[in-house]
């Protein structure tokens, strides 16, 4: 299995360079509205916006960074295939304008506008962010009652394009080689998930390191997992160090990436050097976890029903037994992104 993935430094508000319904599915995460850290990039966009901030007015400042936004959305449309899915990890914000301090509800808006394009929202899913601040509580400490709670959760928000889902073949190979384990599902398709660190980013510049709102691997290699098969397209149009790129190569899925800061494509090649050993912790990790769940399951007294046709161990489910694991065995660069050689997993 080969796949590709394509890389455009340019405005994701025009993405030129894909087609109408060529992508199967979106996984990305924005710039986040009123997070201070974003001021300049939205500004640069629109001036407008630094001088709604100028003038204290938050609310302006928001409704025009959103548009920015919206204009993203608007062409999310046009890629998506019908029935395909847009992941999109946000956060809200907390922020003091002109001495008012509020929380400006991107969740909201970007449901409010997805849904306003025709896209049918799905159950979201919250993930917790670790958080080791002793001082992270805002407002009046102990003194009621103007304290506010410190914001540790982030939203992924999950859209269908249309009333209907994808349709493929009964029996369909690439759908059902493209399955997860029993005991994945139910961890990954809980409303909200914890424990997610993921590793940390080596950025050699500071500068980089304050333009990127890097997402966690574990994030978009599930989301991609769940949300897609073998032989799809996934598209990050707020690509930044490529963690979306990344996830798609270990899971065997062909990407399109758009990036306005050429500077993180020279990161991402370091990271995509290393894709080989990430594929193969990751694909053995998850190999090694089902095996650990039989063994508890057979402990308890437990007995299944049915067996992998690929790997000869138990599985819990009909829908498993056909499931099969890739690799990357080998990566190369051209002018157009990377071309990624998978083989099926033999430990």
């Amino acid at each position: 299995m080969e796949t590709s993935h394509r890389i455009f430094v340019g405005d994701s508000r025009e993405m030129s360079e894909v087609g109408e319904s060529e992508v199967e599915l979106v996984v990305t995460s924005p710039p986040y509205p009123m997070i201070e850290m974003w001021d300049d990039l939205f500004v640069s966009l629109n001036p407008e916006i630094g001088t709604a901030l100028d003038a204290g007015n938050g609310q302006e400042a928001f409704e025009r960074m959103c548009a920015e936004l919206e204009t993203v959305w608007e062409e999310i449309d046009r890629v998506l295939v019908d029935g395909g899915i847009a992941c999109i990890n946000v956060g809200d914000a907390t922020r003091k304008v002109d001495d008012s301090f509020r929380v400006y509800p991107n969740h909201a808006r970007v449901t409010d506008y997805f849904e306003g394009m025709g896209f049918e929202p799905l159950p979201e899913i919250l993930w917790r962010k670790p958080t080791n601040s002793a001082a992270k509580f805002m407002g009046s400490g102990m003194l009621p009652p103007n304290a506010y709670a410190t914001l540790e959760h982030e939203y992924l928000l999950v859209f269908r394009n249309g009333k209907q889902s994808r349709t493929f073949t009964p029996g369909s190979e690439r759908r059902y080689s493209s399955a997860y384990f029993w005991e994945e599902r139910n961890e990954w398709f809980s409303d909200v998930w914890t424990g997610i660190t993921g590793r940390l980013q080596s950025l050699d510049s500071g500068e980089l390191r304050e333009r990127s709102g890097a997402y966690p691997f574990e994030i978009p290699y599930r989301l991609v997992n769940m949300y897609s098969v073998y032989g799809d397209t996934v598209l990050d149009p707020f690509w930044g160090t490529g963690t979306t790129s990344l996830a798609a190569m270990v899971a065997g899925r062909s990407s399109v990436g758009y990036e306005l800061q050429a500077e993180f494509t020279e990161v991402f090649t370091k990271r995509a050097t290393d894709i080989e050993r990430l594929s193969q912790d990751t694909v053995s990790r998850r190999l090694e976890r089902h095996e650990e769940f039989v063994e508890q399951r057979l402990d308890d007294g437990n007995t299944f029903g049915y067996e992998s046709e690929i790997y000869g161990f138990p599985v819990t489910t009909k829908q498993e037994r056909q499931l099969r694991l890739y690799t990357a065995a080998d990566i190369n660069e051209d002018e157009n992104g990377y071309t990624v050689s998978h083989t099926p997993y033999s430990g």
